[in-house]
C-alpha cells in the first residue's frame, strides 16, 4: 500500500524514488514487522495467558523433557502471523500474484494451525484437528496455490523442474506439476511443525529459511543477476524478498518477548507456541 502511495511521488522527490526499490522496502518490512510484534506482543500474550489459564496439553508418548512444558500458553504465532501480514500489505507491491498466493498459503495454513490449537485447549486433549480434515485442507490451499503459480510462471519454465546443479537443465513434468508442489508446500508445513513440536520452537531455522528465500527471490526477480548466476529468471519472484522480509522482523519480535536473547543462541526458545 505505501509503495503506490509514495513512489508516484518519485519524479518530484529524489528521496521517493527509494520506494521503488525492492532491497529498501525489504529493509522496511523488517522493522515494520519487527515494531508492530513489539507492540502488539505484551497485550496478545496477557490475553492468550488470560484464555489459557490451564495452557497446551502435552502428550503422553512425546519425549519427558516436553512435560514440563504442560500449562504453557499456545497461539504465540498470532503475532508472528499478524506482523509479516501486515507489514508484507504495506510494503510489497499489491498487483503482484506472487504476494497473494503467498499470503494465501501462509494465513490458510496459519488458520489451520489456529484451529487446532483452539480445539485442545477447548476439548483438554492433544488431538486437536482430525489429521485427514488437517491434511484435505492443506491440499485444498496448497493445490489452489500450484494452479496459480502455474498460471504466472513464464512459459519456458512452467511445468518444470530446474536442476540446480545442471545449468539450463528443465524437466518437463507436465500436470504432474501440481502433485509435486503439493509434496513441497505441505511437505515443508509439516516439517516445520514436526520441528515444533519436537525442539519446543521452529521459529529460528524458518527465519534463517526465510532469510535465504529471500535472497533467491531477489535474485531469480532481477534480470540481470539471473542472466549472471544462469539461472531462471521469474518477473516479479522479487518481491517475495519483501514477505520473507518481514517474516525475519516478525520473528525476532516474537523470540525477544518469549525467550531471552542469551536463550535464543542457545535454542532454549520454547516459552510460547502457536
Amino acid at each position: 500500500m505505501l509503495y503506490y502511495l509514495l513512489s508516484q511521488f518519485a519524479d518530484a522527490h529524489i528521496v521517493f524514488n527509494l520506494f521503488q526499490y525492492i532491497t529498501f522496502r525489504t529493509g522496511c518490512a523488517i522493522m515494520t514487522a519487527l515494531i508492530i510484534c513489539f507492540v502488539i506482543a505484551p497485550p496478545m500474550i496477557r490475553w492468550l495467558k488470560m484464555k489459557q489459564k490451564e495452557g497446551q496439553p502435552i502428550r503422553d508418548d512425546g519425549p519427558e523433557t516436553h512435560f514440563a512444558k504442560a500449562g504453557t500458553p499456545t497461539m504465540g504465532g498470532l503475532m508472528i502471523l499478524i506482523s509479516v501480514t501486515v507489514s508484507t500489505l504495506l510494503w510489497a507491491d499489491l498487483s503482484n500474484g506472487y504476494v497473494w498466493v503467498s499470503l494465501m498459503v501462509m494465513v490458510g495454513y496459519g488458520l489451520i494451525g489456529f484451529g487446532d490449537d483452539y480445539l485442545k485447549l477447548t476439548k483438554r486433549n492433544t488431538k486437536g484437528l482430525p489429521g485427514k480434515l488437517k491434511l484435505l485442507t492443506q491440499f485444498f490451499i496448497g493445490g489452489a496455490a500450484a494452479i496459480w503459480i502455474m498460471g504466472m510462471l513464464p512459459g519456458e519454465i512452467n511445468q518444470h523442474i530446474a536442476i540446480p546443479i545442471l545449468k539450463d537443465t528443465y524437466i518437463f513434468i507436465g500436470i504432474l506439476f501440481i502433485p509435486w508442489a503439493l509434496i513441497v508446500i505441505i511437505g515443508a508445513s509439516n516439517a516445520v511443525n514436526l520441528t515444533d513440536g519436537l525442539d519446543g520452537l521452529a521459529i529460528v531455522p524458518v527465519a534463517i529459511a526465510s532469510a535465504c528465500f529471500g535472497i533467491i527471490s531477489y535474485l531469480v526477480g532481477n534480470e540481470i543477476f539471473s542472466t549472471y548466476l544462469n539461472i531462471p529468471s521469474v518477473a516479479g519472484s522479487g518481491e517475495l524478498a519483501i514477505l520473507c522480509g518481514a517474516l525475519i522482523g516478525g520473528a525476532m519480535g516474537f523470540l525477544w518477548y518469549n525467550a531471552p536473547p542469551a536463550m535464543i543462541f542457545m535454542g532454549d526458545t520454547g516459552s510460547l507456541a502457536m
